[in-house]
């Protein structure tokens, strides 16, 4: 029998090490009603003054990109987190485009103060009406009439004149002037005083009679050209100052209403552009002056005005930012940020013939032009995926100007678009993503950091002190005031607090992200109201955080069943050489839980080192592979100083068929060929959990509450001996947050938990012997130095056996065959001390 050395006794945790320590007699209420209800983020200070700098602050680029926000509703939470933070800020001014009277495809954009731009447009719809009704009205006038008929006459009597001088000097020429039905002019001979009227008079003239009326027939047609030709030029006359009589009225009307207009609005450009209209009015008064057209077929009233309203259409304001009642800068959200939502668009309509066309009125902006002066937020990671609006916004941010465009990237129709006159904008953007967003632009975009240089970083957690349990109660209570739930009391707080922690796993610290706790709160509510109590207890917290387990773990609770059932081959008792149980975490959704896999090493003589089965099969991630080639390192760290490692092994998860990752099982992957090595047989009522380095120092792993709890039910659903336990590593040790009725298991002795610090310490607990030393016999490292030692004496055998066979000097010599591990010795049993 082999001589071993016992194991000290292991270090056991007690129930006062599973969990935190949570004191609801110490909190200052006894419900959360008397707690004021808050909604804010808890202990984001180092988020907070980044996000206050980003809002206060007003130079270029000091734009904010907000990191490790979760939960629902982001935009609303950080339009409230700003709105806490604004610093006064005025109201920023209206915008509204105009009709560019001397480039009619370049809108005008005018800049009014707060509530300004529907004044001008009240005003510009005003001036419209009153000059339909006025302009008729004046030139009905009789003051009007009569001093265009004053023209009339003066103009008549000129052109009367000349024609009487026109038929003085036909006369003169032996002709009369006779017009005729269709408008033309004959001129007529004279003969003894009088007309001819038939043709044979003229006939029996002498030919040199017929030749001086044919001269003074085209004489007088000279004349009469001229005569014509005066009489157009008189009759422009009387209606140039006709119409200059028409502008004198139109003016004495327009000009009053312009003024007024004018000295509302002290922008400058306002009053050029109200000129613009003066000049544009008094050219076109005819638009006033006639009677609305009516359509050919009837049309629906909408269509009726719309018809009626283009006639006026470059007297409208098209307002695209309206800050009307608004007393600060604006706050605003967008949830889908497209292009179109941020930067505006140029919207198309069809015209009457079917074409598509567009004027300045259907211009619309976009959110980042109505938070000008303010603060816009939305998700980056939306916004990023949209096409143009990264490269768009980075020019806006550069630039500081918005252009609204006509954005249509699929459409396969032109139009003759309008080009609007850009607006300054002054808005600082709040963007929040992820952190592998956040990671790409800044290492692929060198203009990210330029424009995005405040960092908001949300932590996931926060101390479990006395503010932050306040921030819990306060959270409760805003959730209980908001949706009619009865309040908690001090215990239901406790319990909610506890599932703080447990989301963050660590006893010190809760989560920071209050959106965890929003629905536990409205299910315990839930069970509480079912139940008629008046507040909300412990228990009511209890049974909704075991009610959401049995929704979930369905797929548990079958993969227990295979195991008690013996399908999946899990042992909970008894001790075999180069097995031990491991610990995985499956996840579904929400819902993450342990299960307990199978491990084993096998062992024989070579040098192909450790073989990972898993990798082999391409099954594994990096992780685990790293994890593995750890534990090459550890073996030639602590056994191979003084001579090459010969052996060939293979270590695989039994039974495991999708892919592993991750390196928290490479301490019980070491165990396991560690024990196959010393040929020591391993506790197999132990679980094992913890990563390893090449020191041997076992490392803190994720999931240890999942994995603890997983195993237990584990063991009992199989049965419990007493004796069964897990083994974590110690760093660990501060994570623990496990279920009430595990905690009660190891209480009673039923379920033990041990910390582990190293490979030697798991190594005593899982064979009850002691680690020792490479070299001294007795202990787990002397057994595993001798097994190396005499599998290193046996391959040099066997290699200088080959050597002689191929030299031919093999004697005759019995030998033990190839490849054939040495015979294991005998088990250790350690129980009796040393033997």
């Amino acid at each position: 029998m082999a001589r071993t050395k016992r194991a000290r006794k292991p270090r056991e945790l007690g129930p006062e090490d599973l969990g935190p320590h949570i004191r609801p007699e110490e909190f200052p209420f006894e419900t959360t009603a008397e707690v004021e209800p808050r909604r804010s983020p808890l202990g984001q200070e180092r988020a907070l003054r980044s996000l206050r700098l980003g809002t206060r602050i007003r130079a270029p680029g000091y734009n904010v990109f907000v990191l490790g926000l979760t939960g629902g509703r982001k935009e609303a939470l950080l339009r409230e987190l700003i709105r806490e933070n604004l610093p006064p800020l005025p109201p920023p001014p209206d915008w509204v485009y105009v009709y560019n009277f001397r480039d009619p495809d370049r809108p005008l954009a005018l800049r009014l103060e707060p509530g300004q731009g529907r004044q001008l447009a009240r005003d510009m719809e005003g001036f419209v009406e009153t000059l339909r009704r006025k302009i008729p009205e004046a030139f009905q006038a009789e003051t009007f009439e009569q001093e265009k008929e004053a023209l009339s006459k003066k103009y008549d009597a000129r052109i009367q004149e000349l024609r009487e001088r026109f038929e003085a000097s036909a006369r003169e020429k032996g002709l009369v002037v006779q017009p005729t039905p269709q408008g033309q002019l004959l001129f007529v001979p004279l003969i003894d005083g009088k007309p001819i009227e038939d043709p044979s008079q003229y006939e029996a003239l002498p030919d040199e009679e017929k030749q001086r009326i044919r001269e003074a027939q085209e004489a007088l047609g000279r004349e009469a050209r001229e005569l014509f030709k005066k009489q157009r030029e008189l009759m422009e006359a009387l209606g140039r100052e006709v119409q200059q009589i028409v502008k004198v009225y139109a003016a004495r009307i327009v000009d009053p209403l312009i003024e007024e207009i004018a000295a509302r609005y002290a922008n400058p450009r306002v009053g050029e552009y109200l000129k613009a209209v003066r000049d544009h009015t008094l050219e076109n008064l005819e638009k006033f002056r006639q009677e609305d057209e009516k359509p050919a077929l009837p049309l629906p009233l909408p269509m009726l005005r719309a018809l009626q309203a283009d006639r006026f259409l470059e007297y409208r304001v098209n307002v695209v930012v309206d800050n009307e009642g608004r007393d600060a800068a604006p706050v605003l959200t967008e949830e889908s940020p497209t292009y179109r939502n941020l930067f505006g668009a140029i919207e198309k309509v069809v015209d009457e013939t079917g074409k598509l066309v567009t004027n300045f009125t259907r211009i619309k902006s976009g959110k980042i032009l109505q938070a000008s002066g303010g603060y816009l937020v939305f998700n980056l990671e939306d916004a990023i995926t949209e096409p143009f609006v990264w490269k768009s916004l980075k020019r806006v941010l550069r630039s500081g100007l918005v252009e609204i465009e006509s954005y249509q990237p699929l459409s396969f129709l032109s139009v003759a678009g309008l080009v609007p006159e850009p607006i300054p904008v002054n808005t600082r953007i709040v963007v929040y993503g992820s952190r592998l967003l956040f990671h790409i632009l800044s290492f692929w975009d060198p203009e990210f950091a330029e424009c995005f240089k405040v960092i908001a970083d949300f932590g996931p957690d926060t101390d479990r002190d006395g503010d932050g349990v306040l921030a819990y109660a306060q959270r409760i209570a805003h959730i209980c005031q908001a949706e009619g739930l009865p309040p908690f009391d001090r215990g239901a707080v406790a319990e909610v607090v506890r599932f703080g922690a447990r989301r963050v796993e660590h006893k010190e610290k809760i989560s920071a992200v209050l959106e965890d706790v929003d629905d536990l709160v409205r299910e315990a509510g839930f069970f509480a109201a079912e139940a008629g109590a008046p507040r909300v207890l412990a228990e009511h917290v209890r049974q909704a955080l075991e009610d959401r387990i049995f929704r979930w773990n369905r797929v548990e609770e079958r993969i227990r069943e295979l195991i008690a059932e013996g399908t999946l081959l899990v042992d909970v008792d008894g001790k075999k050489v180069g097995q031990v149980n491991g610990l995985a975490v499956l996840s579904l959704g929400e819902y993450a839980f342990g299960r307990p896999s199978r491990v084993t090493a096998s062992l024989g003589m070579g040098t192909a080192g450790i073989v990972n089965i898993e990798r082999e099969a391409r099954l594994s991630g990096s992780t685990h592979d790293k994890g593995v080639l750890i534990l090459a390192g550890y073996l030639r760290n602590r056994f191979g100083r003084n001579r090459p490692l010969s052996f060939s092994a293979s270590l695989a998860f039994e039974q495991s068929y999708g892919g592993i990752d991750g390196d928290s099982a490479s301490s019980t992957e070491l165990y396991a060929l560690l024990s196959r090595l010393g040929n020591l047989p391993l506790r197999q009522d132990i679980a094992v959990t913890g990563s390893v380095n090449q020191n041997g120092e076992v490392q803190a792993i994720g999931g240890v509450n999942e994995k603890i709890e997983g195993f237990y039910r584990v063991c009992k659903a199989v049965g419990l001996t007493g004796r069964q336990g897990v083994m974590i590593p110690e760093a660990n040790v501060r994570h623990l947050v496990l279920h009430p009725e595990v905690v009660e298991a190891v209480r009673a002795g039923r379920f033990h938990i041990y910390p582990v610090r190293t490979v030697d310490e798991g190594m005593e607990i899982l064979t009850g012997i002691r680690a020792g030393q490479p070299g001294e016999p007795g202990t787990v490292n002397g057994l595993v130095d001798e097994a190396l030692e005499e599998l290193d004496r046996r391959l040099r055998e066997r290699n200088q056996g080959k050597e002689k066979k191929e030299n031919g000097q093999d004697k005759a010599e019995e030998q033990e065959p190839p490849g054939e591990p040495p015979p294991p010795p005998k088990p250790p049993e350690p129980e009796g001390g040393e033997s």
